[in-house]
């Protein structure tokens, strides 16, 4: 890991790997959602809407597993002063972001025709709702942190503590009464017919590549910032 802590190392690999995981997912997801649109046979109880699943579920997995990455990257980045775990963080929130709002927009088309309104203060709603606003509050410290010339400790400090939230979203549906449906899928089974979870599973992996491409393009550019400006005080130093 260490070995790609140097910005020339990790940007060779990442020149590469940016289109490949984008165009690769791009293919993926395409096919995934063609399947579930055209192929897949209406739900017994949801009917049509059940196609809404095949991009609700998977952003809804992103959008945790985006602030996931945040804590990992900002655990790594606090006991082990990795140079790129701070940029990797900063480079998750923005798709986390995106990801969170596409599955709280999908979750409400989904909810008016299934339970008669747009949003209800649910449990896992709520709770997702909250993820959106951690993801807010931390591309808005990180930003103050880089413009302000504060230690990048403070937002990872910050994102240890949102992760907190993680856990409460997974396990909402669980420990209150929720409208939402409970889990569908745990470790080792599925509650899902095999005809709805092949395209969603496929739909998942090309969402994921999707989500890995646009954080390694976010580094790259994040990357190219700081060199700029390192280069930008070089110079004023060598002029004054």
């Amino acid at each position: 890991m260490h070995g790609f802590a140097n910005p020339k190392r990790f940007l060779s690999l990442a020149r590469w790997l940016t289109p490949l995981l984008l165009v690769s997912g791009l293919i993926v997801t395409a096919v995934a959602l063609y399947w579930g649109i055209t192929s897949v046979p209406p739900d017994r109880l949801m009917g049509e809407t059940v196609r809404i699943l095949f991009i609700h579920v998977p952003t809804a997995w992103l959008g945790m597993g985006g602030w996931s990455a945040i804590a990992i990257c900002s655990l790594v980045f606090l006991v082990w002063r990795h140079p790129l775990a701070a940029i990797a963080a900063r480079a998750a929130a923005v798709p986390g972001l995106v990801f969170t709002i596409i599955c709280l927009a999908t979750g409400s088309i989904w909810g008016r025709p299934t339970w008669g309104t747009w949003w209800v203060w649910d449990g896992r709603l709520t709770s997702m709702l909250v993820l959106a606003f951690l993801y807010l509050a931390y591309i808005a410290l990180a930003q103050a942190a880089e413009r302000e010339g504060v230690s990048p400790r403070i937002p990872a400090i910050f994102g240890l503590l949102g992760a907190v939230n993680i856990p409460i979203i997974n396990r909402s549906v669980v420990w209150w009464n929720s409208l939402h449906q409970p889990p569908s899928i745990t470790m080792g089974k599925s509650a899902i017919d095999v005809v709805f979870l092949q395209p969603l599973l496929l739909a998942v992996l090309g969402f994921s590549l999707i989500f890995g491409g646009v954080v390694l393009a976010r580094m790259r550019a994040l990357l190219a910032d700081i060199q700029a400006e390192a280069r930008l005080r070089r110079r004023a130093l060598e002029a004054d």
